[in-house]
């Protein structure tokens, strides 16, 4: 196997293991755990889910960090403060944000919001290089977005049982993903991928303390709340961090961002499987859709580098 395709695969894993993360956490809130917990474990479950998730991520990667010396590097020197930012939009606000419209929607509707990182990745590349998109990324855009109302069940459930705060947190987190996405591939930096991931998970902790503080530590049944942060740390920040980290660089954002479609089909499994979710047929359609959308924004950058 090439690097070119080890990238891939280490992208499409990645994304896959992110995919997880959504009916993973609404399988927490359901044990009676409120939202803004789940950033800091996640990052707190809820609260608290979202800070244990990310907390016990942080730690999990810094103990890779400590017994791997070959890692060890000073983060503060290069582009540190780019890293940081990085860290606070892409991973702190991603996961304040997508936790905190699990709470408002089901697992589905979650990842079907989150994945518009696909087509605002595309626009981030087009603003970066100055150059609009082609006519098959205007095309692929147009799909995604019917694909979306398809999927988000207009024909089953109807707009009017759907949360609207529910719907902006979901798609602000597709923006604030799309930025990690997009600056991950374009920050130059000669740290190891395991420390680059370790100092944008530090970074991120101070914004999720902020909205939630890490007191699931302290309360009762704390312990269930680490065991938690230590499944969704695993599953959405540590795996993902580091083998995007690794692999954006070398593949790009773009390519990144439809490999990212693998989260999609994923995250719908594993919520029809775990949570009993009922997805209507022109839901399934909808998912569909925005696969081949994201398959045609992709094909004349394919026929390029075929070329090339």
């Amino acid at each position: 196997m090439n690097k070119r395709w080890l990238n891939i695969m280490l992208i499409l894993f990645g994304a896959a293991s992110y995919g997880l993360l959504s009916p993973m956490i609404k399988l927490a809130y359901s044990g009676e755990w409120k939202g803004m917990q789940l950033i800091t474990s996640q990052t707190t479950m809820g609260m608290q889910i979202t800070s244990s998730q990310m907390t016990m991520g942080t730690v999990m990667i810094w103990l890779l960090v400590a017994v791997m010396p070959s890692t060890w590097a000073n983060p503060f020197r290069g582009p540190w403060i780019r890293l940081a930012l990085n860290g606070i939009i892409g991973l702190a606000l991603t996961n304040l944000f997508i936790n905190a419209a699990l709470l408002e929607l089901d697992a589905t509707l979650c990842i079907v919001l989150l994945f518009q990182f696909t087509w605002i990745t595309v626009l981030l590349d087009a603003w970066f290089n100055k150059k609009l998109p082609n006519r098959y990324q205007w095309f692929a855009i147009a799909i995604i977005l019917a694909g979306t109302l398809l999927a988000v069940g207009i024909s089953g459930v109807g707009l009017a049982s759907v949360s609207l705060k529910g719907i902006f947190l979901g798609l602000a987190s597709a923006v604030s993903y799309s930025c990690l996405l997009f600056f991950t591939g374009r920050i130059e930096t000669t740290l190891h991928p395991l420390m680059k991931s370790a100092f944008m998970l530090t970074a991120a902790l101070p914004m999720i303390y902020i909205f939630q503080p890490p007191n699931f530590f302290f309360q009762p049944g704390g312990g269930t709340l680490v065991l938690w942060g230590l499944l969704l740390g695993i599953l959405g920040q540590v795996i993902p961090t580091v083998l995007f980290n690794i692999s954006i660089p070398k593949v790009g954002s773009s390519l990144s961002a439809m490999l990212g479609a693998v989260e999609l089909p994923v995250a719908m499994i594993t919520a029809f499987l775990l949570l009993k979710d009922h997805i209507f047929p022109m839901q399934w359609v909808g998912m569909v859709v925005i696969i081949g959308g994201i398959l045609v924004s992709e094909k004349k950058m394919k026929v390029v580098k075929t070329l090339d």
